[in-house]
């Protein structure tokens, strides 16, 4: 689980400044924002465009591309849930529905208490070991409910 810092516009403003220079700068400043709040803060758009001199449309663009950029805080643990076809070929699919039946919560979702917050992927370069997921970063192969019942409870442990 990590800790993110609360948000603060001139800290994210100093992350993009250090990384304009970075050749197609956008995705790492992206990435270091969420690594140090934990969530894409919508004044992002506007500080990115400036920073970067694109237009609004074209961070939103980026923004929303890419499915690992969060609008919201997640909670203190995060499944990543691979969705590709060599899952799904496996029974992801029923799996993830059931997972998420037992955790109570639709894909992007968080448990009421905020302990779980669960993500699609598409591809989490398993394919020989689905169905697959990542649990706070760390990879889980041949996943069943008992499987991703194991792993949360030693990220809580």
């Amino acid at each position: 689980m990590a800790d993110y810092e609360a948000w603060d516009a001139d800290r994210a403003a100093r992350i993009i400044a250090e990384r304009t220079h970075l050749e197609g700068a956008a995705l790492p400043i992206l990435h270091a924002l969420q690594d140090t709040f934990g969530f894409i803060h919508a004044d992002v758009t506007e500080l990115l465009a400036q920073a970067l001199n694109l237009s609004r449309a074209e961070v939103h663009g980026t923004i929303t591309f890419y499915h690992d950029f969060r609008p919201h805080l997640p909670g203190r643990h995060v499944v990543k849930l691979c969705r590709a076809e060599a899952c799904q070929s496996v029974g992801a699919d029923a799996l993830h529905e059931r997972i998420r039946q037992i955790l109570g919560v639709e894909w992007h979702g968080t448990t009421g208490d905020g302990a779980v917050t669960v993500l699609p992927v598409f591809c989490l370069g398993l394919c020989a070991c689905g169905p697959a997921a990542l649990v706070d970063e760390r990879p889980l192969a041949r996943l069943t409910e008992q499987r991703l019942q194991g792993a949360l409870a030693e990220a809580t442990a």
